[in-house]
Parts: structure tokens; sequence; C-alpha cells
């Protein structure tokens, strides 16, 4: 068996501040847990999270290094670990820690790379896939004969959602900031895609699905939208909000709401009950998995090396690509 070093490169949070304030350093390797598996990492996806983590300054769980998903291959397990084998290429939902040559993860979170799929495409895909089935097929109850929408559906999350659902048979539709990216959802298999800032934004969805509205909306907005929102929704639709907007407030017109009696909540994946998370992900691979590699692919908008984090973030920051951006790791 390789020995593993005792140290390794990660990108540490230094402080609260711009990208910047991302720095290398050199970090204890961790032993994973009994139920946690360690893996050489390959590559790590970027996602708005790790910005608005960075912006803030936090650390969770005393952690500075950010990064919520990864691919790699397996070197250690914990000793209740018997699902995977040491050698194993893998993807997995992370804690923290992914901007690293190394990170531990929760063996139920962290699934094998189907075929098909580079590993720089399957860093992509954890945080995307987690964050759409958790909110709509949980959090909001999507059922089959409903429409559903995504705000943002050229962001990491909402690319793949669009592919996966589609592909699925769900009628999910999509806003976009540009007609590049309009164009862009409708190829990642909207039923239909809209510019959010299209003053006639919910007739023209309402038209779209024959009338009937909007039974599921994620919205990554922070409301900014809201308005339209509400007269979009059909009779006990749900409306899940994946950004706080930075503590903002949301103004409720009670009486549009009650109306049509619209459920309106919202969600923080990362501290999600490790449970709940394992229900996810089982559901994950029962719907997705055959998918993946054929009529689900991470579009990669760029791939750039793990030592220049805090450019990715800048390109995460101008809001201008469409997929994925992913850290390469070399090690």
């Amino acid at each position: 068996m390789t020995k593993l070093p005792d140290f390794h490169t990660s990108i540490l949070i230094s402080e609260a501040g711009g990208p910047e304030v991302l720095r290398s350093a050199q970090v204890p390797l961790r032993n994973p847990g009994s139920r946690q598996v360690l893996i050489r990492i390959s590559a790590a996806g970027i996602n708005r999270h790790d910005c608005l983590q960075r912006a803030a300054g936090i650390h969770h769980d005393g952690n500075p290094v950010p990064g919520l998903e990864a691919s790699g291959v397996v070197i250690a397990l914990g000793h209740d670990v018997t699902e995977l084998e040491i050698g194993a290429p893998v993807m997995a939902l992370l804690q923290g820690g992914g901007y690293a040559e190394y990170a531990v993860a929760d063996v139920a979170l962290t699934m094998p790379v189907p075929g098909g799929l580079s590993m720089t495409e399957a860093a992509a895909l954890p945080e995307a896939l987690f964050t759409a089935w958790w909110n709509y097929f949980f959090l909001m109850r999507l059922q089959p004969n409903e429409f559903a929408l995504m705000h943002g559906g050229t962001s990491g999350a909402g690319h793949l959602a669009l592919q996966a659902m589609s592909a699925l048979g769900f009628g999910v539709l999509a806003t976009c900031g540009s007609a590049d990216k309009v164009t862009a959802a409708k190829r990642f298999g909207a039923r239909d895609a809209f510019n959010y800032n299209d003053p006639e934004l919910a007739a023209k969805v309402i038209e779209a699905t024959n009338g009937r509205g909007i039974s599921a909306l994620l919205d990554v907005s922070a409301g900014a939208h809201f308005e339209a929102d509400l007269e979009m929704m059909a009779p006990d639709g749900r409306i899940a909000h994946l950004s706080g907007g930075g503590g903002s407030a949301l103004n409720v017109p009670l009486k549009k709401l009650m109306a049509k009696r619209i459920s309106i909540t919202g969600s923080l994946l990362r501290p999600l009950a490790l449970e709940r998370k394992t229900q996810v992900a089982q559901k994950i691979r029962r719907d997705v998995w055959p998918l993946l590699g054929a009529q689900v692919r991470p579009e990669l908008a760029a791939v750039l090396p793990l030592l220049d984090a805090a450019q990715a973030h800048r390109e995460m920051e101008k809001g201008q690509h469409v997929g994925k951006i992913v850290l390469a790791v070399s090690n």
C-alpha cells in the first residue's frame, strides 16, 4: 500500500473578502471515520455557495477549505465501509474540503463514476443533482403530471436538472438572463425558456403550460422575480428558494398567495441531516444514474488548475458562463 502524505495542498479561505482571500496551504491529511472514505481528488466543482462562503469568511465545522463536490479515487476506507473498494473511481457530495488534493466523504454520499464520463465531468455532478432532486422531489414533491420551472436554467444546477428531468418525462421550463442562454436552456431540454427580464414573463409561461401554470418553481434569484412567480403559479403551487439574498426580506402579497394556496419554502443543502441526504442519494441512483454519460452530461464552462481557484471564483461571479466551472487537481 502506498504511504499517504502527512500533509496535502489545499485552498483555504484566509478571511472574508473577494477571490484574492483564497490561499494555498499545506494542511494535515484527515483519516476517514467508520462510515467514510478518503478520496485522492481528481477534480472539484465550483458552486455559488463557495463564493458566498468565501465572501463571509465562514469556516463550516472549523474547516477553512471550501468545496462541496469532487471526483477522485478511493485510497482509504473507514472500518465499517463495505460498499466500495480501494482504487474505485468515485464522485462525492462533501461537507467542504473539495478544493484540495484529498478529501473525506461519507460513503452514503459517494457514488461510482459511470462509464462514459470523465473524472472532470463527474466532479460537476453531485451538488447540482442533490440540489435539484432534494428541492423538486422531496421539498416540493413534484408529480409527473405537473409543470416545473427553474430560474437560472443554464447554471450548474439548472442545466443538469433540465437534462435529467426532461429525460425522465417531466415538463420543465427555464428562465435565463440572455438570448444565448435561453437557446442553451432549450438545448438542455427545457420545454420552453424565457428571459427573466421579459415584462410578459408570467403570461408567456402560462401560455407555454397551456394555461395550467407552474406547480414547482426553484428560485436561485432570492425572489428577484417574485411578482411574476406568483402570477405564473398553478393552484397549490410550491416555490422553493435556494438563495437567502444576503438576509433580505421577501415581501409577500398575502391575498394573491391565499387565492392560489401557494406554498413558499426554501432550503440549505449543507446542513441537511445525513439521513435525509442519504435518501436523496438513493433516489438519484435510481432515477439519474442510468442517464449519465448518455442523456445527461455536464457542460464544462471552464476547467482551471487547483491553484487558480481565485480565478475560478472570479469567473463564477461574472455570471456569464453556461454550465459548470471545475478545478483540476494534479497529485
